[in-house]
C-alpha cells in the first residue's frame, strides 16, 4: 500500500487512471470545491471515501501539507516504448537523479512542456511515490514513464525508430536553442553527481548546452536544465504548428 497526501495528488490519481485507489480519507469539515470534486470522482470510480476528523488525518500523515486529504493507493502502471513512439515523440531520459523531489520537479516541467515519455532507471520507487507525486504537482500520474534496467538499449531502440538523440553535455556542444526539437527526438540529462553514463553517451547524436548570461561556471541542476530545454522544445513545436 502506498499513501499519497494532498488534494493535487489525490485528484491526479483519480483522474489519470494509472493506479487503483483503495480508500480516500477526507477531513469531515471540508466542504469546498476541491473536496466536492474529490468526493464526486470517488463515487464515479467506486472508491470508498471516509469523512473523518482532521486529527485522524494529522495522525496518519507523513507530511504537513496534506490539506486534509489522504489516499491509500496501489503502485502505478508503467509504460513501454510502444506507448510513446507515437507521432512526433518528444522523449526525455534522466539518469543519475535519485532524489524524489528533484525527479518530481523534472516530471512537472517536462510534462507541462509536452514531453510524451520519460525514460528512467528501473528501481523501486514505491516508498517515494507520494513525494514524487506531490513534487510533480500531479504530473507523475499523467506522464508516460518508462523504467528500464538498460537505458542504453532503449536509446538504441529510439535511434532505430528515427529519433535524434541529444545529450546535455558541454563538450563539442551546440547551444540548446540551435537544436531541432520539432522532429522526433530524445533529450538525455544526467544528475549533478555522476552525469550521463558512458554507454548512454555513446548512443547520442549531438551534445547541447545552455549558454549563460555571465561567466558563472556552475552547471544548472538536472531539474533546471530539463525545464529550460523542455520549454525551448515546446516553443519550437508550437511555432512550427502555428
Amino acid at each position: 500500500m502506498i499513501q499519497i497526501e494532498g488534494g493535487l495528488s489525490v485528484k491526479a490519481a483519480l483522474l489519470a487512471g494509472r493506479r487503483k485507489t483503495d480508500v480516500i480519507y477526507l477531513d469531515e469539515t471540508r466542504h469546498d470545491k476541491d473536496a466536492r470534486f474529490i468526493q464526486y470522482r470517488a463515487i464515479d470510480r467506486h472508491v470508498p471515501l471516509k469523512r473523518v476528523p482532521r486529527e485522524k488525518i494529522d495522525a496518519m500523515a507523513r507530511g504537513r501539507t496534506h490539506g486534509g486529504v489522504i489516499a491509500e493507493v496501489e503502485e502505478r502502471s508503467w509504460q513501454t516504448m510502444d506507448d510513446v513512439l507515437l507521432k512526433e515523440p518528444l522523449l526525455f531520459l534522466v539518469e543519475g537523479v535519485e532524489d524524489p523531489y528533484n525527479l518530481g520537479y523534472i516530471m512537472r516541467s517536462v510534462y507541462s512542456a509536452g514531453c510524451t515519455g520519460l525514460l528512467v532507471r528501473n528501481r523501486d520507487w514505491s516508498q517515494a511515490e507520494g513525494t514524487i507525486l506531490k513534487a510533480s504537482a500531479g504530473a507523475f500520474e499523467y506522464l508516460n514513464v518508462i523504467p528500464s534496467d538498460d537505458l542504453p538499449s532503449l536509446c538504441h531502440e529510439v535511434k532505430k525508430a528515427g529519433l535524434k538523440c541529444y545529450a546535455a553535455m558541454r563538450k563539442d556542444a551546440i547551444a540548446y536553442w540551435d537544436a531541432d526539437y520539432v522532429k522526433p527526438c530524445l533529450i538525455a540529462i544526467g544528475g549533478e553527481m555522476r552525469g550521463l553514463s558512458a554507454r548512454v553517451m555513446a548512443e547520442m547524436d549531438q551534445n547541447i548546452y545552455i549558454p549563460y548570461a555571465n561567466d558563472f561556471r556552475a552547471s544548472l541542476n538536472a531539474a533546471g536544465a530539463c525545464a529550460a530545454i523542455a520549454f525551448e522544445s515546446f516553443r519550437q513545436r508550437k511555432n512550427f504548428h502555428e
